[in-house]
């Protein structure tokens, strides 16, 4: 499975941006899929996660109200008020199983990421 992120870039502080992630090959429709994020020396954060049929939403408390995962063919990020502390790194993963948590170790296969940079 080769995964794919894309629509990060440069956005000012209060904007918004909306990452999509799509698969070659084999699909993610049984599987939970969830985005995480990482700035250089620290380690990759959970930012949210949806299982297989839409439901089983989790958001990191520190993008609760401003973030909103959703998926149809892909997976989708709508990302509001973005905030400077937001800049990072966006990766989508694909669950082991249909519904997927907070933990790295939940996520089978990794998209290569997509640069997200907010200035103030």
């Amino acid at each position: 499975v080769q995964l794919q992120a894309f629509g990060g870039g440069l956005v000012q502080a209060g904007g918004s941006l909306r990452l999509s992630c799509t698969t070659s090959g084999r699909t993610f429709s049984n599987n939970g899929v969830g985005w995480f994020r990482q700035v250089p020396g620290k380690e990759r954060e959970f930012v949210a996660t949806i299982g297989w049929r839409g439901g089983n939403i989790i958001y990191a408390d520190s993008v609760k109200g401003r973030f909103a995962i959703s998926r149809d063919n892909a997976v989708y990020l709508q990302m509001n008020s973005l905030k400077p502390e937001d800049t990072a790194v966006y990766y989508c993963a694909v669950g082991i199983s249909a519904v997927a948590g907070r933990s790295p170790s939940q996520y089978r296969y990794w998209g290569m990421g997509t640069q997200v940079t907010v200035s103030s």
